[in-house]
C-alpha cells in the first residue's frame, strides 16, 4: 500500500501532466515509478538502457517525442521556508530538489523546470535561469524570486508569459 506522501506526490505529478496536455495540446505523463527509475541508488540502470529508455525514464514526467529537450520534477509539499528566500539563505530541501533534475540532464539543450506545490500556499516553477541565454527571458523575469541562479516564480504566471518561448527550447533543434 502506497504512503500517504507518495500519493500526494503521485496527484501533483498527475496535475502537471494534465496542466501540461491540456496547454500544449499534446500527451505528457508521468514516469512509471517515478524519476526514482534511474535516480539515485539506480544509476546503474543506465548501463544497460538505451539513450532513447534513458530520456523516457528522467525525471517525473514523461513528454511529447518531439520534446526531446524537457525535463521536470515535481515537489508537493505540506510546508516551504519561504522566508529564507527573501533573507538569502541556503535552503537544504530546495538545494537536494535542483541537484536532484540537474543530475538527469543529459543534453547541453535540456531545459528543466522544477514545478512546486506547497500546501494552500500555491504553485511554482524553478528554473536555472543560465539556461535561458537571451535576454528576452532574463528582462522579463518581473515577478518571482531569484534563489542563487535560479528564478522561482507562480506556475500559471510563468506559462502565460513564456509558454511559446519554452516550447520552442524544448523542441527538436
Amino acid at each position: 500500500m502506497s504512503s500517504k506522501s507518495k500519493n500526494k506526490g503521485k496527484s501533483w505529478e498527475r496535475d502537471v501532466c494534465l496542466f501540461l496536455s491540456e496547454l500544449y495540446n499534446q500527451s505528457f505523463i508521468r514516469v512509471p515509478g517515478s524519476g526514482a527509475f534511474i535516480g539515485g541508488s539506480n544509476q546503474f540502470r543506465k548501463e544497460i538502457l538505451s539513450e532513447e529508455q534513458i530520456k523516457l525514464s528522467r525525471g517525473d514526467i514523461i513528454p511529447p517525442q518531439n520534446y526531446p529537450y524537457f525535463l521536470a520534477e515535481c515537489k508537493n509539499y505540506a510546508e516551504f521556508p519561504f522566508h529564507s528566500l527573501v533573507s538569502n539563505n541556503s535552503i537544504a530541501l530546495l538545494d537536494t530538489w535542483i541537484e536532484q533534475v540537474e543530475h538527469d540532464v543529459t543534453d547541453e539543450n535540456d531545459l528543466w523546470l522544477l514545478f512546486i506545490k506547497i500546501t494552500r500556499k500555491g504553485q511554482f516553477v524553478l528554473f536555472d535561469m543560465n539556461l535561458f541565454d537571451d535576454d528576452y527571458f532574463k528582462g522579463f523575469l518581473t515577478s518571482g524570486v531569484k534563489y542563487r541562479n535560479y528564478w522561482m516564480c507562480e506556475m500559471k504566471w510563468f506559462f502565460d508569459c513564456y509558454k511559446d518561448r519554452i516550447e520552442m527550447k524544448w523542441r527538436v533543434k
